[in-house]
This record gives C-alpha cells, sequence and structure tokens, in this order.
C-alpha cells in the first residue's frame, strides 16, 4: 500500500505530512517540527506575533521543544520550562502528573524540578506545543503549572487537530483535520 500525504501551508512553510494509522479507522498526519528548522523558526514567529504578555513559556517533551526554545529565542527571553517525561538525576522536589496522549502508547508523566517550580510561582505562562489533538497533554501542563502556583496566561499551537480546532482558549497557526483509513478528511 502506498504511504498517503496530506499537503499543508503553515507559516508560509508547505510541507507535506505523512498520514500515520491511528487505529483501523482513523489516521492522523505526522506533523514533527524536530529537524525542520526553517519551519520552526517561522511558527515561532507566527505565533509570538498573536502571543498575550507572559513571563515564561512552558511545553511537554519533546516535540515542542524546539518550538518553546525558537519562541524564547525571537523573543529575547533567557529561559522557558520542558516538563519532563521522567524525573532526571538533577531534579529535586519533583512535582509531577499523569498524561495520555494519543501518539504514545500507554500512560506518561510530566515532570518538573522544584527550582523551575519556584521560579512559575506566580508567573503569567504561556503553554506551547506543536499539536493540540485530543488535550490532554495540554490539560496536563495545565495541572502542572496550577500545581506549583504559576498562573496561566495563554494555549498555543503550531496546529489544532479535529476537535481540537473548536476550542475558544487555544491560539493556532492551522487546523489539521483526521483523516479516515483511507485518508479521507474527517468531517
Amino acid at each position: 500500500m502506498k504511504r498517503k500525504y496530506y499537503p499543508i501551508t503553515v507559516a508560509g512553510c508547505a510541507r507535506e505530512l505523512p498520514l500515520c494509522p491511528l487505529n483501523d479507522r482513523v489516521q492522523i498526519a505526522g506533523f514533527v517540527l524536530l529537524g525542520d528548522p526553517a519551519l520552526t523558526t517561522a511558527c515561532a514567529a507566527a505565533l509570538l506575533e498573536r502571543a498575550p504578555e507572559y513571563d515564561y513559556i512552558i511545553t511537554a517533551e519533546a516535540k515542542g521543544i524546539p518550538l518553546a526554545h525558537e519562541m524564547a529565542r525571537l523573543a529575547g527571553d533567557q529561559t522557558y520550562f520542558v516538563a519532563r517525561k521522567a524525573p532526571k538525576l538533577y531534579m529535586t522536589g519533583v512535582t509531577e502528573v499523569r498524561v495520555h496522549s494519543i501518539t504514545t502508547a500507554g500512560e506518561q508523566r510530566l515532570c518538573l524540578d522544584a527550582a523551575d517550580a519556584e521560579r512559575m510561582r506566580g508567573k503569567r505562562i504561556l503553554i506551547v506545543d506543536d499539536v493540540v489533538s485530543t488535550g490532554e497533554s495540554l490539560r496536563a501542563l495545565e495541572t502542572l503549572v496550577g500545581q506549583v502556583g504559576g498562573v496561566i496566561c495563554g494555549r498555543m499551537a503550531v496546529l489544532a487537530e479535529g476537535d481540537a480546532r473548536l476550542r475558544s482558549d487555544l491560539v493556532y497557526l492551522e487546523p489539521l483535520p483526521l483523516f479516515d483509513a483511507d485518508g479521507n478528511p474527517l468531517a
């Protein structure tokens, strides 16, 4: 069977996204910023034009990291935060939440170090990610930020997949449909 692709233009960058089976009936388009600096920079700049005032950016490990990094760099920020998938040896006083993502099998964790948590307390935190679909990862980040006393000032993504495009609390650059088993966009 020949692989199908979905053409999309995001922040002026045209890409062909491979369709990937989620199950027997539904496919998703694979969108990856990792390794694509032109796309990452263009998306970061476009999101910053629409971003609310914030003190810090946070994202989940791993696909949102280049976006958060580039947004921070373009904005002249010195710090952004990454919720890690597991505690690292250098982390102390870890705050964690559990999450189920559609692109990763099984339960995941998102963790913050106590030093990062302290810097976020009382600050305006902008949550960013590459793609929001079910909203589970976003919800986990919201919970994590709330647990450490941060104030969520906005939620941004490059793409809003499926029903996520209907969210009024999410700023995104382009909608991304889900696809049936034959590669046709679902309504």
